[in-house]
């Protein structure tokens, strides 16, 4: 059943404090599962992003923000070589990324400003993004992202500013939770 306000108060338990503090309870917990499920990520992983978010400088939820969107299966997603998030987190796994010219298979990696993110040079990786990159129609490529068509390459230019998230989101009530 749904908890209402004249539910609470026709059972006589409840009163207005209460309801209160369950809506902004409710309105940061739905926040944060927003985020979560967006980005793939477990309880534990969204923690410690948290964690690392509160040590760095500057707004707490803008860099939790700029962490997550940096992460390459995230990347690789804004750029538009996978259809989702977690199709671009099982090209990372089954070894199909280079980053620089280096094999990463971690979906969770980093990526810097000028890391060149490219298909490995096995036939069946390129034309897997090829694939990805030709199927999907007049992707809108963030600003801090360069996309190569033709080399099916990608290239990081700087950190994300928080208008270029393709979510809409509460990065404060996530932190606040």
């Amino acid at each position: 059943t749904k908890i209402t306000r004249d539910n609470l108060k026709k059972q006589g338990k409840w009163d207005d404090r209460y309801i209160k503090k369950l809506n902004q309870y409710h309105s940061r917990l739905i926040e944060k599962q927003k985020l979560r499920f967006h980005y793939g990520l477990t309880e534990r992983q969204l923690l410690k992003y948290v964690r690392i978010a509160a040590k760095a400088k500057g707004s707490t939820g803008q860099v939790l923000l700029q962490l997550l969107e940096m992460r390459l299966d995230n990347i690789l997603f804004r750029l538009g070589m996978a259809r989702t998030i977690p199709a671009a987190r099982q090209l990372v796994n089954h070894r199909h990324i280079l980053v620089n010219g280096r094999l990463v298979d971690i979906p969770s990696y980093r990526c810097k400003p000028l890391d060149t993110i490219t298909a490995k040079d096995k036939q069946k990786s390129k034309a897997l993004i090829q694939n990805y990159l030709d199927s999907q129609t007049k992707v809108k490529v963030p600003r801090h992202l360069t996309l190569k068509r033709r080399e099916s390459e990608g290239l990081v230019k700087t950190i994300i500013d928080r208008k270029w998230v393709g979510l809409k989101i509460n990065e404060f009530q996530i932190v606040e939770f």
